[in-house]
């Protein structure tokens, strides 16, 4: 009787995960592993490039590594939970791990989102006012908007954080995801929180509605000018860059808006975790592909870094 009584007012939660079947699971989380690895190697080496070499020091790299930065933390906070509770045969998870990958998970979307947008006008600069850029993407202006990108994101993440460790959970403590996510744990609580829901569509026009529309103008803006380029050599490059970078864009802002700005009476069990695989798992694998190692100047400092680091073996072998 005392052991259901522990285990009736547990306060660790269940993550039921993508799939049921163990077999189905061990694919995918082989799969998983993989791009986890990838991700995290990728970011890293992106980060490494832009702080080794010179002329990546631009404004436009500097918001990248902070983007790197990003994905590398935000990918760790979900993938090793995944792997650990599947090697240990355990899905649970503490409320004090739940509270933390709430956090960490709000903190790193919300900075995202406002950084993505704040790329975006620095390409419409670059793009649409070269011989403003060095005045108008000064070093304060390039500094100022990731940190207001991580300071907005966190704030926004410890408010949100701590009403929903704050809301009571009566019955099932079993979260159809595959890691703690607000939208999938509203549904466990047992009180109506349809101000609350109110509250998150706020924030859900600051930090997805906003940014995804100055994104879109900025590409728009863009437009006009690359068809002005006599190249069509640039204006092929330019339309594919911009191509790429919208089709990543929507697979992130889409599938968030669509779990975060809709009332939970509108979603369907598990509907959550497949969309959040865009967002946490997809995009942050695809964004230095598209946003880095597609340009020449990325691919210039990897050959150089190459080179130097052979270069340095060779000496200490000799």
């Amino acid at each position: 009787m005392m052991g259901l009584e522990n285990h009736t007012y547990s306060s660790d939660f269940i993550l039921l995960g993508l799939f049921s079947s163990s077999q189905t699971s061990l694919l995918f989380l082989s799969f998983i592993l993989i791009i986890f690895i990838m991700t995290v190697a990728e970011n890293t080496a992106m980060i490494l490039l832009i702080h080794r070499d010179p002329r990546l020091h631009i404004p436009m790299y500097f918001l990248l590594s902070h983007l790197s930065f990003m994905d590398i933390l935000h990918i760790s906070n979900i993938v090793p939970k995944m792997v650990t509770n599947f090697l240990l045969g355990s899905r649970t998870i503490s409320l004090a791990g739940c509270g933390f990958q709430i956090f960490l998970s709000l903190t790193l979307l919300g900075g995202e989102c406002l950084l993505l947008a704040a790329m975006s006008n620095d390409r419409y600069v670059a793009i649409c006012h070269p011989l403003h850029y060095p005045i108008l993407m000064n070093g304060y202006v390039s500094t100022l908007m990731p940190t207001g990108s991580w300071f907005v994101g966190t704030v926004n993440s410890i408010v949100h954080t701590a009403y929903t460790l704050h809301l009571p959970f009566c019955g099932s403590r079993a979260i159809d995801h595959f890691f703690c996510e607000v939208p999938a744990m509203l549904k466990l609580s047992c009180v109506d929180t349809t101000h609350y829901e109110q509250g998150t569509y706020v924030s859900g026009i600051i930090f997805l509605s906003i940014p995804f529309s100055l994104i879109f103008v900025s590409y728009v803006q863009i437009l006009p000018t690359v068809l002005q380029m006599k190249s069509s050599a640039a204006q092929k490059k330019s339309f594919s860059t911009s191509f790429f970078h919208m089709v990543v864009v929507i697979m992130y802002y889409g599938p968030f808006i669509f779990t975060y700005m809709r009332p939970k009476s509108y979603h369907t069990p598990g509907q959550y975790k497949f969309l959040a695989i865009f967002y946490t798992i997809l995009t942050p694998t695809l964004n230095p592909i598209i946003y880095s190692f597609r340009n020449k100047d990325v691919l210039v400092a990897m050959k150089n870094m190459l080179k130097n680091n052979f270069m340095h073996k060779n000496r200490k072998n000799a």
